[in-house]
């Protein structure tokens, strides 16, 4: 039989995967408990709602992007009252929003976010929002699955009760594991929350139980080891390129996409309109009238296959492209590829248009 690397490796001990789990800590800047879950990030966004939230919950949704309309979705099928705050795709949620929303509603005690969103490319003061939700006492939830190594997150700093990481974006690393750090506040909300799932593989109290409060001795199942190797890996390559310079290949890919955008010419235009408000992670871009971002793209990758480019998901893939500038691809020289790409396609589609009148 032949020997093979990925296949015939000795089991992940419990200790390697608890210094796995110390170092995304340090990556997060937290003294939280972080825990790893064998999973898409998927996994803790949903199980840390069901685990906090139930009847009782009033909770403020904030949608800047399609992940913000399924917190709302999973929040309400846990009993939780919600008050949907929705803001514009093309822009960021303020912290006065959130102030005025719970000036409305005193009784908010839950506040759910997206930092980033890399489907729509807007990302969120957090650090802001984390003032009003913390002087209100009210619950953070924050999905930073797009924003980890592309811009700061700091939980801690920012009064962020649950904060899910996943490595497959801006960390270039593996989709199959995710992480969240979690409060004393969570785990006491978590605790006292008859509907929050216990042996499943959604619950985060069976990790709290079996293996944070048991010393991380003995691992709750098998872990998906290959995945937490990558994951290892990828957190190392981080701390040698230095998380700083990391996040300026981001922050630098995304002003050269929305610079260049424009520099082309066409009617190509960033999506998010304030270079404030815009994600780092990702760049979306508007395309003229008359022109279909999905049509577009499919002729740009015609030639270029491997260019991390996308048209924007259901209605969107009308209008909008996004260039994913994230982990090995946060470097001006993909972008200058991507920017080209599109040119030539923008030509090519001017030119069938100009021979069609």
């Amino acid at each position: 039989m032949t020997h093979h690397p990925f296949l015939d490796l000795p089991p992940l001990s419990a200790a390697h995967f608890a210094s796995i789990e110390d170092r995304v800590a340090r990556l997060l800047g937290t003294e939280q408990d972080v825990v790893i879950m064998q999973g898409e990030a998927l996994l803790p966004l949903e199980g840390a709602i069901r685990s906090t939230a139930g009847p009782g919950t009033v909770a403020l949704n904030v949608i800047t992007g399609p992940y913000g309309q399924t917190f709302g979705n999973w929040l309400r099928d846990c009993g939780a009252e919600v008050i949907d705050l929705a803001v514009p795709f093309h822009t960021a949620v303020t912290a006065d929003r959130i102030r005025e929303a719970f000036a409305e509603r005193p009784d908010i005690d839950f506040v759910s976010l997206v930092h980033a969103e890399a489907a729509t490319g807007n990302t969120n003061p957090v650090a802001e929002i984390g003032e009003v939700v913390r002087a209100h006492g009210a619950l953070f939830y924050l999905d930073a699955v797009a924003s980890i190594g592309a811009e700061p997150v700091l939980p801690d700093a920012w009064g962020v009760d649950l904060c899910v990481i996943g490595a497959q974006k801006a960390m270039g690393g593996p989709a199959g594991v995710s992480a969240v750090s979690v409060s004393a506040r969570a785990w006491a909300r978590m605790t006292s929350n008859p509907g929050a799932p216990r042996r499943s593989y959604l619950s985060l109290l069976d990790w709290k139980d079996r293996w944070v409060d048991a010393g991380r001795k003995t691992l709750l199942h098998a872990p998906a080891q290959l995945e937490m190797l990558a994951l290892e890996a990828c957190v190392e390559r981080i701390e040698t390129e230095g998380l700083d310079t990391v996040m300026r290949r981001h922050a630098t890919a995304a002003a050269a996409t929305r610079a260049g955008a424009l520099a082309l010419g066409g009617g190509l235009e960033p999506y998010v309109h304030n270079a404030t408000e815009a994600a780092p992670v990702a760049t979306t871009l508007r395309t003229p009238p008359g022109v279909i971002a999905s049509d577009l793209v499919a002729r740009a990758l015609a030639t270029a296959p491997t260019l991390p480019l996308t048209a924007g998901g259901g209605a969107l893939s009308k209008e909008m492209i996004r260039v994913n500038h994230y982990g090995v691809d946060a470097t001006v020289e993909t972008v200058q590829s991507c920017l080209a790409a599109l040119g030539t396609a923008m030509e090519s589609i001017r030119g069938i248009t100009s021979a069609e009148s």
